[in-house]
């Protein structure tokens, strides 16, 4: 708290003007004037003796943080809906309180996800690549051709609300069968309709593997060799869920070796991907920034989310979406 009364606030980020100015309408902000993250030495000297912190996904929100900040830390906002870069156990001790950016994003992503697929099964960025290399030549019958979604088998590896939306986005395209795993039954699936399936099976079944699961103990490293070998050759992974659900050396060996047929990544580990890792050098591996959530609309709206969220836990208010710790 400063002076004047108002909670002391540091932002790790340029963050969009609307949620920035109805922040500054209520606190004392301090920014990270960049669009680059904020180095953690950096952050260690800026947040002592803060109430609030609004962060990022690509920011590390580990115990030292906290201690740094001190005892007046009363809430965390994170502009994502991810959370695991926050140390929720230290947070949990000391009573501080997360706000989180779930729903808000689902449209977005689902859109941009049904784009990588297309992306990556009907080759289009290999297309743009001849068009603008010279390789554009005569026309050939089988040239730059790819899978598509007709009467095609999808399968969704985690059916909450993003892979519901892109189910739904993809449905149009007159897929035969939805498939999903996950710790349970969604009766929600019945509506397009989807079967319910062990993981084993949607891998062997599905052409199109659609990976929208959190990222945990369980799913982490969940795509390796073991489940590659189970796919189909013709088999396209489309991951926009966090990069390390996947092994990403065994899916370079089951890309170049034609266990599958194709990736589309939108994330990878680390972020961002070296330009000179093995992946990129691939013409059957797409991958795109992490830009699932990068509509205007959206970024605007999840910058405002986040600040009611820091709002609320600062005035010790019920927040619009917090992490239940």
């Amino acid at each position: 708290m400063n002076s004047g009364g108002k909670p002391r606030v540091y932002i790790t980020r340029r963050i969009p003007k609307e949620g920035l100015d109805l922040l500054s309408k209520a606190c004392e902000v301090s920014i990270w004037d960049s669009d680059d993250a904020v180095p953690q030495d950096v952050l260690l000297k800026t947040v002592p003796g803060i109430s609030g912190l609004y962060c990022l996904l690509s920011d590390r929100i580990d115990a030292a943080v906290i201690d740094a900040a001190g005892p007046g830390l009363k809430a965390i906002s994170t502009l994502s809906v991810g959370y695991d870069h926050i140390n929720l156990d230290e947070c949990r001790k000391r009573g501080i309180r997360i706000g989180y950016t779930p729903g808000i994003l689902t449209d977005a992503t689902a859109e941009l996800t049904v784009g990588l697929l297309l992306t990556t099964s009907r080759r289009l960025a290999e297309g743009v690549t001849n068009v603008k290399n010279g390789g554009w030549g005569t026309w050939k019958p089988m040239w730059l051709t790819g899978p598509g979604l007709l009467n095609s088998t999808v399968g969704l590896v985690g059916l909450g609300r993003i892979g519901m939306a892109i189910a739904q986005r993809l449905k149009p395209f007159r897929v035969k069968r939805f498939l999903y795993s996950g710790n349970n039954k969604k009766p929600k699936a019945d509506s397009l309709p989807a079967e319910f399936v062990s993981f084993e099976t949607l891998v062997k079944e599905s052409g199109f593997v659609v990976v929208s699961c959190s990222l945990n103990a369980q799913t982490k490293g969940l795509f390796n060799k073991q489940v590659f070998e189970k796919m189909s050759s013709n088999a396209i992974l489309v991951n926009i869920s966090r990069g390390a659900v996947v092994n990403q050396d065994d899916l370079h060996e089951a890309l170049t070796t034609g266990q599958i047929r194709a990736a589309g990544l939108d994330v990878t580990t680390p972020e961002p991907l070296p330009t000179d890792h093995p992946l990129l050098k691939l013409d059957n591996c797409v991958v795109f920034p992490h830009i699932g959530n990068a509509s205007e609309e959206t970024r605007i709206a999840m910058s405002i989310l986040t600040t009611r969220n820091l709002l609320a836990g600062l005035m010790g208010e019920e927040m619009p979406e917090e992490v239940q710790l």
